[in-house]
């Protein structure tokens, strides 16, 4: 006996819901992310607990994408070969949007303007502006921008290259640098919980930081760039960055 076809209107259906399947499957997949959590207060860890600025615009992005994130702990010189070898689908880790960045991976629209800035012992007479680098011993973290743009700029100056975000802030506590070079939240939130420190107030850059995305997935960086519009249309990118940076100078 011949099965009988089903109606035309109960097959749409089936599609139809089968499709909104498919597509729900796909939007529960977890979000991967990788970062350095070392870099208060963009990310770090704080009583077991992951935190910092780029940490919470990441979770109201997988809201917004209806992904939960699933966070990947990685040295910073190793977030964009973890996106190349397909380890994760985005690194957020306050990376700068560099031109060489973009051969190898995709980044967003910008999500926050940063920069590089000298910080230094509040008693150190010999480094007062950016000139004073030269012939100085400065600590930069491996892989970051500080590192090519010291090079490029103020080849004189001696890097110290460390792994840490941590070990770069503290050679310079103990007296083994003249200075360190880093990102300006980072420094700031620093020199606000360390005494006899301070920032200078002459800038090195003016960057822009932006969420690195693998180079074979634009749907991923357009839906990003998606949900960050979104949460600047809602109030929720402007909660997070007065959450963070109340006083931003």
């Amino acid at each position: 006996m011949m099965s009988r076809p089903l109606p035309r209107r109960l097959l749409l259906a089936l599609v139809g819901t089968l499709a909104l399947a498919g597509t729900a499957a796909h939007a529960a997949e977890p979000l991967r992310v990788a970062t350095d959590a070392t870099f208060p207060p963009m990310e770090y860890i704080e009583n077991g607990k992951r935190t910092g600025f780029d940490t919470e615009m990441v979770e109201a992005i997988g809201k917004q994408l209806g992904r939960p994130v699933e966070w990947i702990d990685i040295d910073f010189k190793g977030l964009i070969p973890a996106l190349v070898s397909r380890r994760a689908d985005m690194a957020v880790s306050a990376i700068y949007i560099t031109d060489e960045r973009r051969k190898v991976v995709d980044f967003t629209v910008p999500y926050y303007a940063g920069g590089l800035v000298v910080m230094t012992k509040a008693d150190n007479t010999t480094v007062k502006s950016p000139a004073d680098l030269a012939g100085r011993k400065v600590s930069v973290q491996v892989g970051t921008k500080s590192v090519s743009f010291l090079k490029e700029k103020y080849p004189q100056a001696q890097l110290l290259e460390v792994e840490k975000n941590q070990e770069m802030f503290n050679l310079v506590e103990v007296g083994r640098s003249d200075a360190a070079v880093t990102g300006k939240p980072a420094a700031y939130q620093y020199v606000r919980t360390r005494p006899g420190l301070k920032v200078l107030p002459e800038q090195l850059t003016t960057e822009e930081y932006g969420m690195a995305i693998r180079k074979d997935t634009p749907e991923l960086t357009k839906a990003v760039n998606d949900a960050l519009a979104r949460m600047k249309a809602d109030g929720t990118y402007a909660a997070i960055v007065q959450k963070w940076f109340p006083a931003s100078k």
